[in-house]
């Protein structure tokens, strides 16, 4: 197969293949595998690339395929899965020289169900230590590049996880979001991701901020997305908060757009975007309101900026880490080692009033959209910047999250527990792609997605791809 060819393919659109004979499980994976060994140098998405088990995999779901027997919807289909997620036999190193040689004995549940639907991982994706952070570097993968411009960060911390799929290597990758991990390097690569509303896709282990963090696909099309939740959703013993399937399919409701009550806000809580952003989003704006079968509703939005209830929260996961000897801390990332020391100082009062914080604010926003279903908003307020740094110039390395002071639109719908996508929706003057973040109320994740879907079928992000691509 031309990486052309496989680079253009959804993951739906493989499978397809698959079934009907005409392409086979072991072109594909040799055709991911083709378009690593291409994209990889310049853009290091893979912290593992799993050659020979790939190619067996893929051996036997041919035979099964040749057979008519097929596992599940992504039957050889090939899917990068981020190095935060357990996977029996293989290693997980979270980014970090203290589990390099951490080998999971057991198989998170989103993992083990894309796996069951004849998914082949050929991979596992790079992170920043522990997923601490919004960028794409770590003391253990190096730097990860966003491929439109491969000197600026792709955003983290699902980065590698982003890159993949931008790049055109795999089609579908799992990624996580305790804060705008798969949002935010969705928007900086110009991929679609939606974080569900919380629990929709069981975790396992459980996050030391489980009551922030998400799980779910990151995807080049939306119906491959809609597609992968309706493998990846569920409850799960493992998973205490789990939610119950949906009792629909989330990729047989993309059909027309019901008449939904849009809010398009060019911000929130006061924060100031780039103009080369904000002129892209008022386009996006511009074309929602003329060509999409919604209603725009003019609401203002008075909530209180909740970056302290996330600062308190993010700060307290240190605390598992505050028995790290000297060496140990003296080799992780450093602003990682920052947050650890500071959650020595949060006393169990102080967290409990964090919790009640944060169910008032919760209360706000679900009273607020109770007059309307989606907000719609940027993603991330800045452009990408360097690869190696962590942020912006600017960042103020004093707050106890640095990185959340860029990323103002992106934690509060992780302290809500909302549905909440970035979809791409147009590029900067200096070619690299923005976001569109789009927000539903809680358990309503199919209104997110009906709504992308109808924006990409307007707006054919597509239509570009990335400088480093396998399509060439």
């Amino acid at each position: 197969m031309e990486l052309r060819d496989y680079a253009a393919l959804s993951a739906v659109e493989m499978a397809r293949l698959v079934r009907t004979g005409e392409v086979s499980p072991v072109e594909l994976v040799e055709a991911s595998l083709d378009a690593i060994e291409q994209t990889e140098p310049a853009v290091n998405a893979y912290s593992a690339i799993f050659h020979d088990d790939a190619r067996k995999r893929a051996a036997q779901l041919e035979t099964e395929a040749r057979a008519k027997s097929f596992r599940g919807p992504f039957h050889g289909v090939p899917v990068g899965i981020k190095d935060l997620f357990l996977v029996d036999g293989y290693r997980t190193q979270r980014g970090s020289r203290l589990y390099v040689d951490s080998v999971a004995t057991e198989t998170a549940p989103s993992v083990e169900r894309l796996l069951a639907a004849g998914a082949v991982m050929v991979g596992k994706t790079t992170t920043p230590e522990l997923g601490w952070k919004a960028a794409s570097n770590s003391p253990l993968y190096g730097v990860t590049r966003n491929p439109w411009d491969v000197s600026k960060t792709a955003g983290g911390s699902s980065a590698g996880s982003a890159v993949a799929v931008a790049d055109g290597t795999v089609p579908l990758t799992l990624g996580s979001d305790g804060g705008g991990s798969m949002r935010v390097p969705a928007s900086f690569c110009g991929i679609f991701s939606l974080k569900p509303t919380l629990a929709r896709v069981p975790t396992y282990p459980l996050s030391p901020t489980e009551h922030l963090s998400h799980a779910g696909p990151m995807t080049s099309r939306v119906e491959d997305y809609a597609l992968a939740l309706d493998v990846v959703q569920g409850p799960d013993a493992r998973d205490p908060q789990s939610l119950p399937t949906a009792g629909l399919s989330y990729r047989e409701t993309l059909g027309d757009l019901p008449k939904l009550r849009c809010v398009l806000a060019p911000t929130l809580f006061g924060a100031s975007v780039d103009p080369a952003v904000a002129a892209v989003i008022a386009g996006a704006f511009s074309e929602i309101a003329a060509h999409l079968p919604v209603e725009i509703v003019d609401r203002k939005l008075d909530w209180p900026d909740p970056v302290d209830i996330f600062d308190a929260l993010w700060v307290a996961r240190g605390a598992l880490y505050g028995g790290l000897k000297p060496e140990d801390m003296a080799r992780i990332d450093p602003g990682f080692a920052r947050m650890v020391a500071r959650s020595a100082s949060i006393r169990l009062e102080d967290h409990f009033r964090t919790l009640q914080a944060r169910a008032a604010f919760n209360r706000a926003v679900a009273e607020a959209f109770e007059t309307f279903d989606l907000l719609v908003m940027p993603m991330v307020p800045i452009e990408p910047f360097a690869a190696e740094a962590d942020g912006p110039p600017d960042m103020d390395m004093d707050k106890p999250v640095p990185w959340a002071r860029w990323t103002p639109f992106s934690y509060p719908f992780n302290i809500t527990g909302q549905p909440a996508a970035s979809v791409p929706c147009g590029w900067s003057p200096s070619g690299l792609p923005v976001g569109l973040q789009v927000i539903g109320r809680r358990f309503a994740d199919e209104q997110v997605l009906q709504f992308c879907a109808a924006w990409e079928k307007h707006f054919n992000w597509g239509r570009r791809t990335p400088g480093v691509h396998a399509g060439g």
